[in-house]
């Protein structure tokens, strides 16, 4: 009898601790509920069927593949394209591994779990329930927005705004809380950031030196 308690007591002696038990279940700020109630109720079969279809250019393996190919047709040009290509393979795969690790460590429901209302109205159903936080399709475009930042004006205003709609789309879709949406951006940001420490990426892809070395 007494052998049996033993873990039962570690437990609670750990918990009174305060010691940190994982999974760590996020809640939904009152402000993330209200939107997702709002979409919810106002959105309509096509309207969830054209998000889910955009949806899939933040998707990770989408991702990645793109980054191999830009990271192939890098080899042959000069030195400064070649370590843009190192960079942004190197990010993509850095951000595709990240969400799952920190979706160990946290639980969150997904809105779309938590309606009926949004089902009736073409709500799907996505990825696994407790798998909310944060958004890994947000996590791949503040990634891109983040290296876009040594674009000229044009282009990097157009790759920002599509990041911002295409991380949306996971809100239109009741895929994540909006909360989660903005913590995968900023992550994204911070990763791609950070990362440059290693690939020496420092955004100059001028076309001076753009040419396959001898």
């Amino acid at each position: 009898m007494v052998r049996s308690l033993e873990p039962k007591i570690a437990r609670v002696s750990a918990s009174r601790l305060g010691r940190p038990s994982f999974p760590v279940t996020v809640r939904p700020t009152r402000a993330d509920v209200v939107a997702a109630r709002f979409i919810a109720r106002n959105t309509a079969p096509a309207r969830e069927m054209a998000a889910r279809a955009l949806t899939w250019g933040a998707d990770e393996k989408v991702l990645l593949v793109l980054a191999a190919v830009g990271w192939l047709a890098s080899r042959s040009r000069g030195e400064p394209l070649r370590r843009a290509g190192n960079h942004a393979l190197l990010v993509t795969v850095a951000a595709a591994l990240l969400p799952h690790g920190l979706k160990r460590l946290f639980d969150q429901t997904r809105p779309d779990r938590r309606t009926v209302v949004g089902h009736l109205h073409g709500v799907p159903f996505s990825g696994k329930r407790e798998d909310a936080f944060p958004s890994g399709h947000a996590l791949h475009m503040g990634a891109l927005a983040s290296g876009a930042g040594a674009l000229p004006a044009g282009p990097r205003r157009a790759i920002r705004a599509l990041a911002v709609g295409l991380s949306l789309t996971r809100v239109v879709v009741l895929a994540h809380w909006a909360s989660d949406v903005v913590a995968g951006f900023v992550l994204g940001a911070v990763l791609e950031r950070s990362l440059r420490v290693w690939t020496g990426y420092s955004g100059d892809t001028s076309m001076e030196n753009d040419h396959a070395d001898p």
